[in-house]
């Protein structure tokens, strides 16, 4: 097979302009899924805490917070960043969940933006669902 110049200039331009794009939409899975629209503010009871590990190694803390009539799977953040904030939950814990409302697999979900708990705050993304831990970039979860 013979490759041309014209034919190299357009894979190249095809590349570029395919990442440029997937670059420009934003870069964790989590920050695909926040959207600033369907925040809600939601307050619970912690029934369940459970610690994922994603596809990079890293370890994601999630809940299950029951409210009145409706149960969530919180979308906290990495389990380090939640340690180094002073936070730890656990089972029974009372807490009010601020994040984008969504439907993940069928479950309603919640990314998480801030939860308060016993007076305190975590604060996990800005307003437009990007990540604190990212150091203001679009990172992961």
């Amino acid at each position: 097979m013979r490759v041309t110049r014209n034919s190299l200039f357009v894979t190249t331009v095809l590349v570029a302009g395919i990442t440029s794009r997937a670059l420009a939409q934003g870069g964790g899975r989590a920050q695909r899924f926040y959207d600033p629209s369907t925040e809600t503010t939601v307050k619970g009871t912690v029934a369940k805490v459970m610690e994922v590990t994603g596809k990079r190694g890293w370890n994601g803390t999630h809940l299950t917070v029951w409210t009145d009539g409706q149960t969530y799977d919180v979308h906290v953040g990495p389990s380090d960043y939640v340690s180094k904030n002073g936070f730890k939950f656990s089972a029974g814990d009372r807490v009010e969940v601020t994040g984008s409302k969504i439907k993940l697999g069928g479950v309603d979900t919640i990314v998480a933006r801030e939860i308060k708990r016993d007076g305190k705050v975590l604060t996990l993304r800005d307003s437009q669902g990007i990540p604190k831990w990212s150091g203001g970039g679009r990172g992961i979860y």
